[in-house]
C-alpha cells in the first residue's frame, strides 16, 4: 500500500496512508515532470540541433481523507494537517513508500491545505482535503546516502628533482556505481594531516585538488551540489576558512555519472590517519 510521510522544518511529521486518521486517497506527480528542451539553430538551417534538456520543478498533488472517531476530533485533525503543511515553513521532506521502494524528495506546500465543504467532502466524522507540493529539485533520491572511504597515501619522494618527479604513491582507490538515472553531486571530506590532496574521477578525467597542507585536526569539506557548492576547511566541526582560493586552476567540482565511476585519491604526503570519504545519493527522474 502507498504511504507518504511529510516532515516539516520544525521536525513535525504526518503519516498519510492506509490507516486512520489520515488516508491517502490519490497522489500524482511521481513521474511526470515537464522538460525544457534547449536547441540551437544556424542561419538558413532547417530545424535545429538539440543540445540539452532542463527538468522543470516537480509538482505533487494529493488528496487526503481525514476520518475522526468523534465529531469533536475532526477540527483538531484539520488543524494538524494545516500546521504540518504550512508553506511559511519552507521546504520539508516527503518520503514515499509503496512496499517495493522508499524514496525521498524536498517539497514546499503551495498553499494551506484546502478543506472543501459540501456533500461527499465533509461529514461529522470525515473531511476531504487537497494538498499540493512543489519540489524545486525534481529528483527523487534514496533515503540514505552511500559513502566510500579512501585510505591515505604513503609519501614517496625522489631526490634530486629530476622530471618526472613522483610525489606520492596511490594507497587506495574505489569503484562507485551510481544506480540513479542522472549524474549526482558528491560530498567529499578529507581528514589531515595531508599535503595537496586530490580526488579524481578516473572515468571522466575530472579532479578536485587543493594546494594546501591540512593539519591533523583540520578537515577539508567539498560539496559539488549546484545549489550548495562548498569548499571549506573545518576545525573542531566549525568552518574556519573558505578554501576556494586553494583550488587547482583546472579543478572541476565533478559529479558521478550514471553507472560505474572509478575514484582515486592522491596527495604529496600524508599519514595513515589521513582518510578521504566520498558520499552521494542516487537520483531518479521518476518512481
Amino acid at each position: 500500500m502507498k504511504k507518504i510521510t511529510f516532515t516539516n522544518t520544525r521536525g513535525e511529521s504526518i503519516v498519510i496512508g492506509s490507516q486512520a486518521p489520515f488516508f491517502l486517497t490519490s497522489i500524482d506527480g511521481l513521474g511526470d515532470v515537464e522538460a525544457d528542451n534547449q536547441s540551437q539553430k544556424a542561419p538558413y538551417q532547417d530545424g535545429s540541433i538539440p543540445f540539452d534538456s532542463r527538468l522543470e520543478e516537480r509538482v505533487i498533488p494529493f488528496t487526503v481523507s481525514i476520518k475522526a472517531n468523534t465529531p469533536g476530533d475532526l477540527p483538531g485533525l484539520r488543524q494538524t494537517l494545516a500546521r504540518v503543511f504550512n508553506p511559511k515553513l519552507g521546504e520539508g521532506t516527503l518520503t514515499y513508500e509503496d512496499g517495493y521502494q522508499t524514496k525521498v524528495i524536498k517539497g514546499k506546500a503551495d498553499s494551506i491545505p484546502t478543506f472543501p465543504s459540501g456533500k461527499g467532502n465533509r461529514t461529522p466524522l470525515k473531511q476531504t482535503s487537497s494538498v499540493s507540493l512543489t519540489c524545486y529539485d525534481p529528483y527523487w533520491k534514496d533515503p540514505q546516502e552511500v559513502s566510500r572511504a579512501l585510505k591515505a597515501y604513503e609519501g614517496r619522494f625522489t631526490f634530486p628533482f629530476n622530471f618526472p618527479v613522483e610525489f606520492g604513491v596511490e594507497g587506495d582507490s574505489t569503484s562507485i556505481y551510481n544506480e540513479g538515472d542522472v549524474e549526482t553531486p558528491v560530498q567529499i571530506n578529507i581528514q589531515g594531516p595531508v599535503s595537496n590532496p586530490m580526488v579524481k574521477n578516473r572515468t571522466t578525467g575530472d579532479y578536485i585538488r587543493i594546494w594546501r597542507t591540512l593539519s591533523a585536526d583540520e578537515v577539508l569539506h567539498i560539496d559539488t551540489n549546484q545549489q550548495n557548492k562548498r569548499v571549506e576547511i573545518y576545525l573542531n566541526g566549525s568552518v574556519i576558512q573558505k578554501a576556494w582560493g586553494y583550488l587547482d586552476d583546472y579543478s572541476e567540482l565533478f559529479k558521478l555519472i550514471p553507472g560505474q565511476n572509478e575514484i582515486s585519491y592522491v596527495a604529496d604526503s600524508s599519514t595513515d590517519n589521513a582518510i578521504a570519504s566520498i558520499a552521494w545519493k542516487n537520483r531518479y527522474v521518476g518512481i
